[in-house]
């Protein structure tokens, strides 16, 4: 398959359990970029809100990630790819995307123990809509892709470090997003149309 996305790029995986800091990690990194030119790939947006689906191992939402990480990326968009994404069903699509991406990758797994998933949980807006029982069930323990390429992010790091710790790893620092946003304006051409210079003759 072709490369996808550019040598200027980014793509960056967040996987972890429910509840154990992805999205608003997301979000975070976003904030700090100046949120042009960063996509936010969520899996709980495309496969329970666009496509109202299960997670099955051949999902239909499983290749709509895929689809939607790597249009942004063609179009010059970094990307994060954020969600729980357990290994048995995402693995192969995820690696073949970071496989045939161009730029600078970065993978990362929230390791948090099921207890404090649960206390987190209780602070969601969504706490109302599952519950221990549910979060058990869906509970997968270390569950790393095959390959090695994660980091793992313990419970402790706070937030703020993890944050940091991203942006650095992937280039998306606050400096580094100013000179793209320089640099993209000052390659932009201004044009005239032909009929305007005729008009002034």
């Amino acid at each position: 398959m072709a490369g996808t996305g550019s040598d200027e790029t980014r793509l960056i995986i967040l996987r972890g359990n429910s509840a154990s800091g992805k999205s608003s990690t997301a979000a975070e990194i976003r904030r700090r970029h100046g949120r042009r030119n960063l996509a936010v790939v969520g899996q709980d947006n495309l496969r329970r809100d666009v496509l109202r689906e299960h997670d099955l191992p051949a999902g239909a939402n499983i290749g709509l990630i895929d689809v939607v990480a790597r249009y942004a990326l063609s179009h010059g968009f970094s990307v994060i790819v954020e969600g729980i994404l357990r290994a048995d069903h995402y693995a192969t699509m995820l690696n073949a995307l970071t496989d045939d991406h161009q730029g600078r990758t970065c993978c990362y797994y929230f390791d948090v123990p099921f207890d404090e998933t649960l206390r987190r949980h209780a602070g969601k807006p969504q706490a109302s809509e599952y519950g221990a029982a549910e979060m058990r069930d869906w509970y997968r323990e270390l569950d790393l892709l095959p390959g090695g390429a994660e980091q793992v992010i313990p419970a402790a790091v706070p937030q703020d470090e993890v944050v940091r710790r991203i942006m650095a790893d992937s280039g998306l620092t606050v400096e580094a997003a100013r000179k793209r946003r320089l640099a993209a304006r000052a390659s932009v051409v201004t044009t005239v149309h032909p009929n305007y210079l005729n008009s002034n003759k």
